[in-house]
């Protein structure tokens, strides 16, 4: 079986450190939230400790932005970028990701990393070697190909011999330290930088490629957004997930565009292959940029978040310090009715959405419709779906996110909402009389 379709069957769902941490997560850092994540949400298909971006920067964080510029990096003999041993101690001795990957796996979690797409600008200055005979960084690599947010990279010219074997090093590096999960940056948005020309498509290819010579199932995910739709066959081929927006923060104006985001790419949702609305940045966030806080998503959006992400089957990724959890946060995150719409719907699609609400809908089994109803606007306001726009006379009607029946529905589903609310309901036809 091609690889790619032994991975992300539904949404992954798990904890990333971007939001919290930024660029200086520790190892203590990624343990405390994964153990977390053993106690509290495993069981409810949380699975994924993803170690964000700069792993292998020394003094990530030391700066007066989010990264030192041209900073030195921990690589390996072969031009790879390995764990900085000052953040990351059982990475000594060339066991890089290795140790930290075995004590997540044994809680039953899966351990993922992110990289930047291309070759470090270290590597090819020093004209390191790669692991390829009579190869060095310098010669595979397209110096006009370079991250317009980070310095640590150059791009790779997929036309220069020794770049496919270059990605397969990396690849068998990851696997052969257990890696599950890949999150590969500055690539999903492949008109970011249309004057490099190898930059964005062609280098998924090689990603992929090696993904699939290294042997080990990986999930890989393609950030930053937003991806262009219509390079979706192309992502779908390549990617099980990818972002379909820049990086998404807790302010209601970035929620609502997602509605239209979804609605432009609901056809492409599909079982290994998932269109990403980004990090749920919820709990507590902000402490890599110096900005520490509570979401400032009110809890009505923060409802309307979760809401969204799973009607559509977006991929889940926490945010927020994991053992900071407050009991509403928590709540959250283990609502199995909820959680079940992300896994089992199918077919979501935007059913009616204007400026002041939206409407959308996924199929449940059996006849049985999830939906959910969103009040867009500044004021309360009732929402109403017509039975007849889910082909459907009469139907039972369960609120998920309270858990509870309501009466049976004729003629249409009701509810009054709050500015910014939802309503996720699960409605099961019934015969009549």
């Amino acid at each position: 079986m091609y690889i790619k379709d032994q991975c992300a069957l539904t949404p992954p769902m798990g904890w990333n450190s971007w939001d919290c941490y930024a660029a200086t997560v520790t190892e203590e850092q990624l343990l405390q939230n994964a153990e977390y994540m053993r106690k509290n949400l495993l069981s409810f298909g949380w699975e994924y400790i993803v170690c964000d971006i700069q792993w292998y920067e020394p003094l990530a964080g030391t700066g007066e932005g989010e990264y030192r510029s041209f900073a030195y990096l921990h690589m390996d003999e072969y031009s790879r970028l390995i764990p900085a041993e000052n953040r990351f101690p059982s990475a000594t001795d060339g066991k890089g990701f290795g140790p930290i990957a075995e004590k997540i796996h044994k809680m039953g979690l899966k351990f993922g990393i992110h990289i930047m797409r291309g070759i470090p600008r270290q590597a090819v200055h020093e004209r390191t070697a790669i692991k390829t005979p009579f190869k060095t960084a310098d010669k595979i690599a397209d110096p006009f190909s370079i991250c317009r947010w980070n310095s640590d990279m150059y791009g790779v010219d997929p036309s220069k011999s020794g770049s496919q074997e270059y990605y397969n090093s990396l690849f068998e590096l990851y696997a052969s330290w257990g890696v599950d999960y890949v999150k590969v940056d500055d690539i999903c948005n492949t008109n970011m930088y249309p004057h490099a020309p190898y930059s964005g498509k062609k280098e998924i290819e090689l990603i992929r490629n090696a993904i699939d010579a290294c042997g080990r199932p990986m999930v890989l995910s393609l950030s930053p957004g937003p991806a262009l739709i219509q390079e979706a066959w192309h992502l779908v081929k390549n990617a099980n997930m990818w972002r379909i927006t820049d990086d998404f923060w807790d302010t209601w104006p970035l929620l609502l565009d997602m509605f239209r985001r979804c609605e432009l790419w609901q056809a492409h949702v599909r079982a290994g292959s998932w269109p990403d609305c980004d990090m749920l940045p919820l709990g507590y966030i902000g402490l890599g940029f110096k900005r520490p806080r509570y979401t400032n998503f009110t809890r009505d959006e923060q409802i309307t978040l979760m809401t969204l992400w799973c009607i559509f089957r977006s991929p889940l990724m926490m945010g927020g310090v994991l053992p900071d959890n407050d009991e509403w946060t928590l709540s959250l995150l283990t609502n199995k009715e909820v959680l079940d719409v992300l896994k089992l719907g199918r077919n979501p699609r935007q059913i009616y959405r204007n400026s002041e609400q939206a409407i959308w809908a996924s199929s449940a089994g059996k006849g049985a419709v999830n939906l959910a109803l969103f009040n867009l606007g500044e004021t309360p306001r009732i929402i109403h779906c017509p039975l007849r726009l889910l082909s459907i006379d009469r139907a039972d009607l369960r609120d998920l996110w309270a858990g509870l029946d309501r009466d049976r529905v004729v003629g249409e589903i009701t509810a009054e909402l709050v500015p910014h609310g939802a309503a996720l309901f699960r409605v099961s036809p019934q015969n009549k009389g």
